[in-house]
């Protein structure tokens, strides 16, 4: 998430930069989609052929901890750092974008939400 709060998308391993922004994550992932479209269309205009990294291109939709846990702000990170056992200060450093999160620390809290997600969708109300 931007500091002035919208949602970025990027194409960080594409030669052709494709971009999306908007006030929300359904707003980005839309304008990012209709780049990817205008991108297709330019070389089809052009009548150039579709670079092979634009042909069939699927993506994967990645946070970062600061975005995830504003996006998701139903999740206490204190709480959930408790969950994972981790030191809530330090998760809520990570939360606020103010310390480097090594890629260690990002897995642990990446498998944490999965395991919160499993755990979830097993409950069941009478």
């Amino acid at each position: 998430m931007g500091k002035d709060g919208s949602y970025g998308i990027y194409t960080p391993d594409l030669k052709n930069t494709i971009i999306g922004n908007g006030d929300s994550v359904a707003e980005a992932k839309a304008d990012f989609e209709e780049g990817v479209r205008e991108m297709k269309a330019s070389y089809l205009e052009r009548g150039l052929p579709l670079p092979k990294e634009l042909v069939d291109l699927e993506f994967v939709f990645k946070y970062d901890i600061p975005s995830f846990f504003n996006y998701y702000p139903m999740l206490n990170a204190s709480g959930f750092a408790r969950f994972i056992g981790m030191n809530p200060t330090l998760i809520l450093q990570y939360k606020l974008g103010r310390a480097y999160i090594s890629e260690k620390q990002m897995k642990r809290i990446e498998n944490g939400i999965h395991r919160l997600g499993s755990m979830l969708t097993d409950v069941k109300f009478t």
